[in-house]
């Protein structure tokens, strides 16, 4: 498929081009006019649950499934970034997009101004808490204005009906945020609880690991598309048809187990695993690692330690957006870098070596070592782009932009909207970087205490993360 770049429209702008084309297009039906432009307007808000871009790409489960139905209409894809999901079917509702991806299927009514596709996951209204606060049982145990939520995540009708049966029961919404974004709060400690949906849950505890979920606040509902409630019915009869193919394929089943399955990357160090793993797997590719680290001038440990963390030394491993092999290289990458075989080991950690020392030389020349190593780590797993993109905030929060200890504070900000937003490349999850780099520098360090002749003289990198690594 041939995609259009991704655009985030302005409302003023949207608006005079519809002015300029209704009087012309109302004769046909949704789908015709989609094919006659060859273009399929979609529209979602950036988040881990639905669109954002990493160091593979753009990616999250909606724009995947954004880009597979522009392919099964055989047009292009316009994809539309919301500041939420509000937002979004507020683009539906007056045509200036055809379809509203991942919003909660309202009853249906025949009065309604959306009409909804077939639902395909199912999710809950969560309340969520921080373990060190205690678990909250019931309404009842939230004191006034402790509940927070994002604008859109509940219907302020099913709140007051709630309130009935809890007095006490307020709440505090927040129009400049997203459920992300509360979680962090509540991870932090700053808030104490939240109310999200329970997919923003699931993948929020990867990067939060003391929120839980304390009880759910509403019954299931269907996670659904939804498109302009007319009398015409091709575009949402397509979408059937597309949702069935998705099922009977197991595509569907797939993208959901790559996002939401266990992904075996995010659990703290295990140091038996890894001292197991080294006296298992690395004898086999301590060559490869030390010819690749002697042709690109990096010490060959760090290229194995960032194998480690990428795939645990198993060459056939594979990522949940589908990137391979020791080095975890996109097919992508593979190509720009001359590989054909991201399964074979040799191949794969000299791609990985090549790709590592292409973004040390990227970055400027005045930064220097250690920090140049761990920007060009950072970059590895979460792009270039927004790398800058922290290095820039850092500089404008008057910090030092060539200073990893600087920056590394700064990039977790990248997944909150009110800093993401004045960014050049927008949402990442930037808590993942910071916690890659730190686990690499361990796994490193180990290496080094483990292949040197005399350890005690060993050089040991340190990073502030590494306090609070097991001792071995």
């Amino acid at each position: 498929m041939s995609q259009k770049p991704i655009q985030t429209v302005s409302t003023g702008i949207l608006i005079l081009v519809c002015l300029f084309l209704s009087g012309c297009t109302e004769s046909r039906s949704q789908l015709d006019r989609v094919l006659q432009r060859g273009e399929i307007k979609i529209t979602t808000y950036s988040g881990p649950a639905t669109y954002y871009t990493d160091k593979d790409g753009e990616t999250g489960l909606e724009y995947e499934l954004a880009s597979r139905f522009a392919d099964y209409l055989g047009v292009e894809l316009t994809l539309i970034i919301a500041k939420n999901n509000a937002e979004a079917n507020e683009l539906v509702q007056r045509g200036w997009a055809d379809i509203a991806a991942g919003g909660l299927a309202r009853a249906k009514s025949s009065d309604a101004k959306l009409i909804f596709g077939p639902g395909y996951q199912w999710l809950t209204r969560q309340i969520v808490y921080r373990i060190s606060h205690g678990r909250p049982t019931s309404l009842d145990d939230i004191h006034p204005d402790q509940l927070n939520f994002a604008a859109g995540t509940i219907p302020i009708s099913t709140l007051e009906k709630l309130q009935k049966k809890s007095p006490s029961l307020s709440w505090r919404i927040h129009s400049d945020k997203n459920n992300n974004d509360l979680l962090a709060l509540v991870e932090s400690g700053e808030i104490v609880y939240a109310l999200a949906f329970s997919n923003d849950v699931v993948l929020a505890r990867i990067s939060y690991p003391d929120i839980r979920p304390a009880f759910n606040l509403t019954g299931p509902q269907p996670l659904a598309w939804a498109i302009k409630n007319t009398d015409d019915p091709a575009l949402l009869e397509a979408l059937r048809q597309f949702h069935k193919e998705m099922v009977e394929s197991g595509k569907l089943a797939d993208l959901i187990e790559r996002f939401y399955g266990p992904s075996g990357f995010f659990d703290y160090v295990d140091s038996r695993k890894f001292i197991r793993k080294y006296k298992t797997r690395l004898p086999d590719l301590e060559a490869h690692f030390k010819r690749s680290g002697d042709r690109h001038n990096i010490d060959w440990r760090l290229l194995a330690a960032l194998s480690y963390q990428e795939s645990h030394w198993n060459q056939n491993a594979r990522s949940r957006t589908g990137v391979r092999g020791l080095m975890m290289l996109t097919q992508s990458t593979a190509k720009q870098l001359g590989i054909d075989n991201r399964l074979d080991p040799e191949q794969s950690i000299e791609g990985g070596a090549r790709y590592l020392s292409s973004l040390l030389q990227r970055l400027p020349k005045r930064i220097g070592e250690p920090d140049r190593t761990w920007f060009a780590l950072a970059a590895y797993n979460v792009g270039l782009g927004h790398l800058e993109d922290a290095r820039v905030l850092t500089e404008k929060d008057g910090g030092n932009p060539d200073l990893w200890q600087e920056v590394k504070l700064r990039l977790p900000l990248l997944s909150k909207r009110f800093w993401y937003k004045q960014t050049r490349h927008g949402y990442a999850r930037g808590y993942e970087p910071v916690k890659f780099v730190g686990k690499i520098i361990k796994y490193y360090n180990v290496l080094v205490q483990l292949t040197q002749e005399n350890p005690t003289q060993a050089p040991v990198l340190v990073d502030s993360i590494v306090i609070d690594s097991p001792v071995l």
